[in-house]
């Protein structure tokens, strides 16, 4: 590994262990010419496929807007970032799984919407809403009784009726 402060070629890892998941590798080396120590981490380099939109053209995977594609989704809803955070890493997983060099923008959008689907109804339905172009209440309507049908608290995420409002005594 180069120097980053003299530019030497010749380095020695002085440290070297694994952060807590034990998917990257720290190590501390320190430059056998200016004898300055620095810090390096590594960690496998993992290709993300290629998203192939409906128009066909092909952009690279972002994770960045699908992050902001379910935080929309999410906005005001009772879902913790740790279970956001678990999704993705889910979706990825699957990406990764799938061993295609190219995943088409409409089965990336199917597992946002299974995820969503697990998360929050209310999301899944906003989600689905501008994923799926719905044009009319009728499409609304007839998501709303899928998910119905499918979930025996009907959409209810736990919190109870009428928490949050005010009552007369709280002032």
């Amino acid at each position: 590994m180069k120097c980053p402060f003299c530019g030497a070629p010749e380095t020695a890892v002085v440290d070297t262990r694994l952060n807590e998941d034990g998917d990257q590798v720290r190590r501390r080396r320190r430059c056998l010419t200016c004898d300055k120590r620095f810090t390096t981490f590594e960690r496998a380099d993992i290709r993300m496929p290629q998203v192939v939109k409906r128009n066909g053209t092909r952009v690279d995977y972002d994770r960045d807007k699908l992050v902001a594609s379910m935080a929309l989704a999410l906005r005001k809803r009772p879902v913790t970032a740790q279970s956001v955070d678990e999704a993705i890493a889910r979706i990825e997983t699957r990406l990764l799984a799938f061993g295609d060099r190219e995943v088409t923008a409409e089965q990336l959008g199917e597992m946002v919407m299974h995820e969503l689907k697990k998360l929050d109804k209310v999301a899944y339905i906003r989600f689905a809403s501008v994923y799926r172009n719905f044009e009319d209440v009728g499409e609304f309507s007839r998501v709303i009784r899928e998910v119905s049908k499918a979930d025996p608290n009907n959409g209810q995420t736990g919190a109870k009726e009428g928490a949050g409002k005010r009552t007369r005594e709280q002032g």
